[in-house]
């Protein structure tokens, strides 16, 4: 067990998969008895209570998240806005740094984790206060962005370089990137996020001026990545094990149950993308297209695409009448953990999120990749080749899925008498049982805690 004087405070992203990934470690430190302080935006206060399990341990720090330019009036969280609008919510939370500092001085914490704040070590370290950078991606996208020296120096990322990994990166690993994706990578990480900074810019800063980095994974999972990073980067890597979360204490929403309750087991294809993954309208309608196709009920979680104010102007003609009674497609918040879990869901379309991925393994449903930015295409790559868990959706080479690929790539998971069917859903089963294991995480955890310590100044 841990020393219940030891604190902690967090300072996630301001967008739900990192502020509820941040929550799941909580619960598992204060497990140990430690003592937690969360940053979180106020009115976004109420959606994260059901995730807290332990009330007396962890402590809500409500921010009042800066009006900028640009921001709708009353933004706290990706949720809140479009994707362009997000390197102003980035401003917004930079502009917390003097509130943080104070909070900081107060709370007195021997650890601080942080993400996208690069500027909170420089705060810490003089209040003697050590900086975790705890990631919210998996370990094989750090290590397959890093380049010469540790750095993400955009200077040292070309598009062609970023199709084949780096120098010396596990042998085993089927990691590639398409230039495609490679292209939309580097103009990602190369723009303004925030004021004078950009995304890599961010980053890099924050993994060289951190005391230690944390990632919620296994060596079972990633073990090459993990060790590949130990030997690279100089400081010490942290392995949180894989956070399976605790099932809420909240149950699934009545209208939900009800649908949900309306299906055979196992045949309900579930389609989530988050709430900072925004689709541009053409890829909105073939992923809903290729979602009737199948015949089969579906309830699809997305976020409005680019251009339309909701989500009944993106359908495509006659879809709402078509569908009628089978499918849903829904741009709210959903309870992803509880729908996922649901005896009715026998499918998971995903964005390959690294939270979503972490959910999808624990429970039964097989699994279809559509990453669409960024990390989730290495993300994809771990899950669909190095564990074959679950099969991506083929793109071409202008990175555009189609109705009928993504129709064909649910057909094969689904059928789990195919070749492809039965060789994911037995993959996932093993991981599965391992990550449920009792005392698998407990370990992970137990060890994490033992090294955070070890750490503090």
């Amino acid at each position: 067990m841990g020393d219940k004087s030891f604190v902690v405070a967090m300072y996630p992203w301001f967008a739900m998969g990192h502020l509820t990934s941040y929550l799941h470690l909580s619960n598992k430190l204060a497990e140990r008895g430690l003592k937690i302080y969360l940053f979180v935006p106020t009115k976004t206060l109420h959606k994260l209570e059901q995730f807290n399990l332990h009330r007396d341990l962890i402590s809500f720090v409500p921010i009042t998240v800066p009006h900028v330019d640009g921001l709708p009036p009353g933004a706290e969280t990706t949720a809140d806005i479009t994707y362009p609008m997000q390197p102003n919510l980035m401003t917004a939370m930079d502009m917390t740094q003097p509130m943080i500092e104070a909070s900081l001085r107060e709370l007195k914490p021997h650890i601080v984790f942080f993400d996208f704040t690069h500027w909170l070590p420089s705060v810490a370290r003089p209040l003697g206060i050590t900086t975790i950078y705890f990631s919210t991606v998996s370990s094989a996208v750090a290590a397959y962005m890093r380049r010469e020296r540790g750095t993400l120096k955009k200077i040292q990322l070309t598009e062609t370089g970023l199709l084949e990994p780096p120098e010396g990166f596990p042998p085993t690993s089927k990691i590639k990137l398409y230039a495609h994706e490679a292209r939309q990578t580097i103009d990602q990480g190369e723009r303004e996020f925030g004021r004078n900074i950009s995304f890599f810019e961010r980053i890099l800063s924050s993994y060289t001026e951190c005391d230690a980095i944390a990632y919620k994974t296994c060596r079972e999972l990633e073990g090459p990545y993990c060790e590949y990073l130990q030997n690279h980067l100089k400081k010490p890597v942290l392995l949180a094990g894989p956070v399976v979360p605790e099932p809420p204490t909240s149950k699934l929403d009545e209208k939900w149950v009800k649908w949900l309750g309306r299906s055979k087991a196992k045949s309900v294809i579930f389609c989530a993308f988050g709430s900072e993954c925004v689709l541009r309208k053409d890829q909105f309608q073939e992923l809903v297209l290729g979602l009737e196709l199948t015949g089969l009920p579906f309830l699809a979680a997305l976020r409005p695409p680019f251009g339309a104010e909701n989500i009944e102007s993106a359908l495509p003609e006659g879809f709402t009448k078509r569908i009628q009674g089978r499918g849903v497609v829904d741009g709210g918040w959903i309870q992803q953990q509880l729908v996922l879990a649901h005896p009715s869901v026998g499918c998971f379309v995903t964005h390959c999120g690294y939270g979503s991925l972490s959910e999808s393994l624990v429970n039964e449903c097989q699994v279809v990749l559509l990453p669409s930015v960024g990390d989730q295409f290495i993300n994809a790559r771990v899950m669909g080749r190095d564990l074959k868990v679950g099969v991506e959706v083929e793109k071409g080479e202008d990175g555009m899925f189609t109705k009928d690929s993504v129709f064909k790539t649910i057909q094969s998971v689904m059928d789990i008498d195919s070749e492809v069917g039965r060789e994911v859903k037995e993959n996932h089963g093993k991981f599965r049982e391992l990550l449920l294991q009792k005392g698998f995480g407990k370990f992970y955890i137990d060890e994490f805690v033992q090294k955070m310590q070890g750490l503090a100044r």
